[in-house]
């Protein structure tokens, strides 16, 4: 049998490993180059005079036909075995065939990347990304799970390229973010793929199946101690020269700088509880659950130094778009500023939109709630309303509102910011500013970092 063409991939890279699948399937013979060596290869003037991206997977067919994105790449040798079934029986079935790649694609495989990028640090560790991350991408999980609980495969009574693209980005998924909780709660899927990747037609091509019992976590790196350096021997002192006698006659007296206004809060009694130490646990750990982070508060709350507070938008029924107030969550936030040492909070928006509210919750320093806010100019829009966290109904609001689960009055948690500055680390010397954490925006930047680094995945 004649070759089709050469397929541009490496062995790692689960897309190309599905349009190999896909080629096997159909019974269409894939060449594989003679050599290449990624991110060298891929950057050389004849590799990008035939593909201008630069990217694998890519494809050169034997009648000069180029093509580079894995799923247009996929979908065209299957085309090449019309008899194999791989794009269904009519246009409904390729339809179908369609819609379960991309959502496998855009909602689990992307969300492998971004947990993957995150846990080895390739990019900044952010907790409340790598959370909304595997919510997304389990939520995706459930649905496929969810169809096969009644069907052997995706789309009719055949294997498809719906089929071995599931499998084949489920496969990587096992090496990362599903593990034996996640696994319990998708049993079909699993069976499905156990399935797809034990077909006799596709032997060879997938590597046995290691399960995890745990997802990859993110293991922040050793801090490198400094080395002490010895003293240098202290220089003579230069004898002192006699200053020469001022003429203070028609100069004007010198006025003293103004010393800078000492906060208040700087004056309260020493506390137990190091806000940073929260931020830290808050960012690092699961917030709910046996070692999260609510549990590390609890532990080492200071409720005499800090105290516990609800804060509510006056004005929910001007709110409009849940995008522009989450949006105004942000300003007010960057106007308490001056405050960042002394404050850590939890807001967002609830609801839909014409129909939302603002609600949240803040950690402060003290036990007075106008000290640390009224430096915004605008504090006075929110009602703040000391919580109780002995009293279970107020505990479980702020616990709701630090876990991003609250719910009002039917109305669901929509999207939230935090407020925290990071702590001041002298072996680095960097000193954060305040950082508002938008999950949904970072997440969409988190996206735009790992296309940069997938197309070695």
């Amino acid at each position: 049998m004649s070759s089709a063409g050469t397929l541009w991939t490496i062995p790692a890279q689960a897309k190309g490993k599905a349009i190999r699948a896909a080629a096997a399937w159909g019974g269409i013979k894939v060449d594989l180059p003679a050599a290449y060596e990624h991110f060298n290869t891929n950057k050389t003037p004849e590799f990008l005079a035939k593909f201008p991206h630069g990217k694998i997977p890519a494809w050169e067919g034997a009648d000069g036909f180029k093509l580079f994105e894995a799923t247009a790449i996929a979908r065209y040798i299957a085309g090449l075995a019309p008899n194999s079934g791989l794009l269904g029986g009519d246009a409904h079935d390729t339809a179908l065939v369609d819609q379960w790649v991309h959502l496998v694609e855009s909602e689990v495989d992307m969300n492998t990347d971004i947990a993957n990028l995150l846990v080895r640090g390739v990019i900044p560790y952010s907790k409340p990304v790598h959370t909304a991350a595997i919510d997304r991408q389990l939520r995706t999980l459930k649905t496929l799970d969810a169809h096969l609980s009644s069907r052997t495969f995706f789309v009719g009574e055949r294997i498809t390229l719906a089929d071995i693209f599931v499998a084949t980005l489920v496969f990587r998924a096992c090496s990362v973010t599903i593990d034996a909780p996640t696994r319990a709660q998708i049993p079909n899927l699993i069976r499905h793929l156990e399935t797809i990747v034990n077909q006799p037609k596709l032997a060879g091509l997938f590597e046995p199946i290691t399960y995890l019992e745990k997802a990859l976590q993110f293991t922040p790196p050793p801090k490198d101690k400094k080395e002490t350096k010895p003293a240098a021997p202290a220089a003579p002192k230069a004898e002192k020269k006699p200053k020469a006698k001022a003429d203070d006659d028609d100069d004007e007296p010198l006025v003293p700088e103004e010393p800078k206004a000492k906060n208040p809060l700087d004056d309260l009694p020493k506390s137990t509880f190091n806000l940073e130490d929260w931020k830290r646990a808050y960012s690092n750990k699961d917030t709910r659950g046996a070692d999260g982070a609510l549990e590390w508060l609890y532990q080492n709350f200071d409720a005499e130094g800090f105290s516990a507070w609800r804060v509510d938008f006056k004005y929910n029924e001007e709110l409009t778009q849940t995008f522009m107030s989450s949006n105004q969550i942000g300003g007010f936030f960057n106007r308490l500023e001056a405050s960042r040492k002394y404050l850590f909070g939890s807001v967002g928006v609830l609801g839909s939109a014409n129909n939302s509210v603002i609600s949240g919750a803040l950690i402060l320093r003290g036990q007075d709630v106008k000290a640390v806010v009224d430096c915004a100019p605008d504090w006075e829009s929110y009602i703040y309303s000391k919580l109780d966290l002995n009293d279970a109904a107020q505990k479980a609001f702020f616990e709701s509102a630090l876990a991003w689960d609250l719910e009002i009055d039917g109305k669901k948690w929509v999207d939230g910011k935090n407020v925290r500055t990071f702590f001041y680390d002298p072996d680095i010397e960097v000193n954060m500013e305040l950082i508002i954490v938008q999950v949904n925006p970072i997440l969409d930047f988190r996206i735009e970092v790992c296309r940069l680094y997938t197309s070695v995945f």
